[in-house]
Order: structure tokens, then sequence, then C-alpha cells
């Protein structure tokens, strides 16, 4: 085998451990960057990118629909070919990555193609290679659609989310399974471009992980989207006859569409990155990490695999404290008490920190206020689409959790993680000077009520 030595290898080269190895590059060590697909990762390829390129122009097409009353007459004739032909074009090179690794290996830095696992401590095997790390080895490898166990479902053309960001044309119909954020995000644009949409979710609502008004305010907004939703669905099996799918529900009933997407959230395979080679256990679901990320000795993790919720700002936010960790430099311990995540359907649902009923689980003394979007002055002169609230939810005088629903709720959400990773008082909050009119100014309703 050959055998190469570097300082740190990181596995991995997704937004995350792309960042790791370029700013280690870019200080002077020797750094290996493993990755066996494109370098970036899901994110610019077939996950944020891409995806919100998709909703940017649903989005588009609902706001011509709502002309009328408001600013005249419309007449929207959707296209879909414009909207694949900016991800090819504008988002992924035609899911070419070559920019980004001569980025990379233009700072110094070696990328190794391949698959990668730990073998040993301070030894990453790809192929027939064997990468040494002389300071550290980083995981940062993301993670791949989890595929219920569906009978049927194997051996046929099912889509998960990249199959659905690399669509040329669209489907006459489509059956999602699952209620989430990805399954709801391309269930609403599907639908806004004239596909026949059904979306099946196991649990009793939609973006189950939020707050039940979250979920009430989607299932009204994609009825008027003409989103079938069905709701506690149990799929038993999955049949196709080389025309569309059928799936087979648990009460006997049946869902048709020509294509079928499974958006049945994310895993990562610790047994296929061997980090049992350094004593981790190979079994669990995801990395556990201290507060510099460090998993083992010689071993940090981040993104995905460290199950802090699979999202880019997450891997990003992780990647910093490595790379100080391993330069040295001083070191913000990571907290998980005001992760902020959106759901890009229109409306957005932003949220941040504990949801009302995760704060009561906890056995914390909770309060809890909210404000319709529609009753506020941005909101009534907003009018169509104007759909939307804000929840708080506090403990003793301080805020431990936040949801802005609404038009631009992922950026009004902005504020409300600040107070939720600061711990700004409510009576500091109720003290502010909120612009009016703005969507934000809702805000300030929901906190005179706490």
């Amino acid at each position: 085998m050959a055998q190469d030595e570097f300082d740190v290898v990181v596995m991995g080269m997704g937004p995350g451990g792309e960042d790791v190895a370029e700013r280690l590059a870019e200080a002077g060590l020797s750094v290996a960057g493993v990755e066996a697909e494109l370098v970036g990762g899901e994110c610019p390829y077939w996950g944020c990118i891409p995806s919100k390129m998709m909703v940017r122009a649903s989005d588009l097409l609902a706001e011509g629909r709502r002309i009328p009353g408001i600013a005249g007459d419309s007449t929207i004739s959707p296209d879909w070919s414009w909207v694949a032909r900016r991800i090819r074009d504008e988002a992924t090179d035609d899911w070419n990555d070559k920019k980004a690794a001569d980025r990379f290996t233009g700072k110094g830095g070696h990328l190794v193609r391949g698959w990668g696992r730990i073998t040993a401590p301070g030894e990453v095997t790809v192929g027939d290679r064997v990468l040494k790390a002389r300071r550290g080895i980083v995981i940062g490898t993301g993670s791949q659609p989890s595929l219920p166990p569906i009978e049927g479902l194997a051996g046929t053309p099912y889509w998960t989310n990249r199959q659905a960001m690399e669509a040329d044309t669209l489907p006459a119909s489509l059956v999602v399974v699952g209620g989430g954020a990805i399954g709801c995000e391309i269930a609403q644009v599907f639908a806004r471009f004239g596909v026949r949409v059904t979306v099946l979710e196991a649990a009793g609502r939609l973006v189950a992980i939020e707050e039940p008004e979250a979920c009430d305010l989607l299932a009204g907004v994609f009825a008027a989207d003409d989103i079938e939703v069905r709701l506690n669905a149990r799929v038993e099996r999955v049949s196709h006859d080389g025309q569309g799918f059928t799936v087979h529900l648990g009460d006997g009933e049946r869902a048709l569409g020509e294509r079928l997407l499974i958006a049945t959230g994310r895993r990562s395979d610790l047994v296929a990155l061997g980090v049992g080679a350094v004593g981790l256990d190979e079994s669990a679901r995801t990395i556990a990490t201290d507060g510099r990320m460090r998993a083992a000795e010689g071993v940090w993790a981040i993104g995905d695999v460290t199950g802090r919720g699979a999202f880019t700002h997450m891997s990003m936010y992780q990647a910093d404290i490595v790379v100080r960790d391993l330069l040295g430099e001083h070191v913000f311990e990571a907290e998980y008490h005001a992760v902020p995540r959106v759901t890009f359907t229109d409306p957005e649902i932003g949220a941040v920190g504990l949801t009302e009923a995760q704060a009561r689980e906890r056995g914390l003394p909770v309060r809890t206020a909210s404000t319709p979007i529609p009753a506020s002055a941005r909101g009534w002169i907003h009018k169509a689409g104007n759909h939307g609230f804000i929840k708080l939810v506090a403990s003793e005088d301080v805020l431990v959790g936040a949801t802005s629903a609404g038009p631009a709720g992922g950026e009004v959400l902005s504020m409300l993680t600040l107070a939720v990773h600061d711990r700004v008082t409510i009576d500091r909050l109720r003290q502010m000077i909120y612009a009016y009119p703005t969507f934000h100014r809702a805000v300030h309703e929901a906190v005179k009520q706490l």
C-alpha cells in the first residue's frame, strides 16, 4: 500500500470539512481531504442551494397569483426548464466540483478521492492508500438518506432529494413519503409547478419536531396548494409497474404517483467509517463529542455525524471550533441551547431552542405567548400570503425557544436566536425599539403578553 503522512486528515469535504481543511492548509499545516463524491458535499449540489433555488421559483409563482385584488390581474405560466437550468448552470456546474477542488488544492491541500475508513489510531485508509495523521483526524462525512424498510421499495426507481434536485422535467404526479422539512419543501415546490402531490406522514402532523401550530399552518396552506396530506399514514409496501408507483397503506388505502420521493430523514454509517478502531461505538447513531468537538484521542467530529442537527450552519459552527482547537487558539466551547432551523416552505417556519412540549418535558416552569402575523400591521398591509405567527416559550425571565412562521420567517428568527442564545431577559426585550411596520414587530406584541 502507498503511504502518506499529513498533519491532519479530514474525512468528508462537505461544508464543514471543506472549511476545516482549507483553513488548516492556509495556516501552513499539511492536510489531506478525503472525499468520495463532490467537494462541497450535499449542500451546494443536492441540498440547501438547489432546493432554495426551487423554492425561490415557486414563491415567485405564488406571488404572481396573489396579484389580483391588490395590484391588477395576472396570468402565470410555470416553466420548470428555467429552474432546472439555473440549478445545473449556476448552482452545480452540472454537478462538477472542479472549482471547489481547485480552491482546496490551490491553498496547499491534498485531495484524496475515495471512501475513507479509520483503520488504526491516526490512520485512514482510502482504497490502497494509507494516510497517516500526525495531529489528528477530523470526521465530517455528513449523512445519507435513511430508507424505511418498505416491502418492494428496493429495485424501484424511487427518488431521494438528489433525484428531485436533478430533475430536468417534472412528473405529472408525486407521492412523498415523509412530511418533514425536505418532504414539505419539495412537495410545495412541485405542486406550485402543476404536479399532483400526495404527502404521506407517519406522525400525526407535518414537521412534527416543530410546534403544533406550525403543522396546522402548513396543513391549511397545503390544502390551498391542492396538496393531499395523509397523516398517521403507515406505508406497508410499494409496487412499480414501469409507468408509476402504487403505495399501499396499512388501512387498505393506496396512493398513486408517477414518481415516489422518500424523505424520511437521514443517517450516518459509523461502521463504514471504522470508528471502532479509535474506541468509539460503531453501533451508535451518532458520534458523541465534547465542547471542543473531540470524539477520541486525536479525533474530532463535526456536522451530521454528531447528531446536533443536519444543518450546514451546524457543521460550519463546529468546524470553527475544530480549527481553533487544532491551531491552539482560544476556543469557545460548543453550545446547543439556541440552534436555529428553518423549513423553507411558504410561509417559512423558523424555530430556535425548545418547543413548548420540550420545555415542559424538561420540567421547566413555562410561559408562552403567541401573536398571528395577519393581525400585525405589516401582516395586514401584506394581505395575500400573510399566513404565520410568532410563538415565544419562556422559562423564568428568559426565552428558551421561539417560532417565527410567516413571510421571511427565517429572517425574523435571527433576533429571536440572539435572544435565546444570549439569554436576554423578557424585560429587556420589552424595552427594545421595534421598527414599524415590520414583520418582526409582531415579536414585540408577543413579548408584551409574557
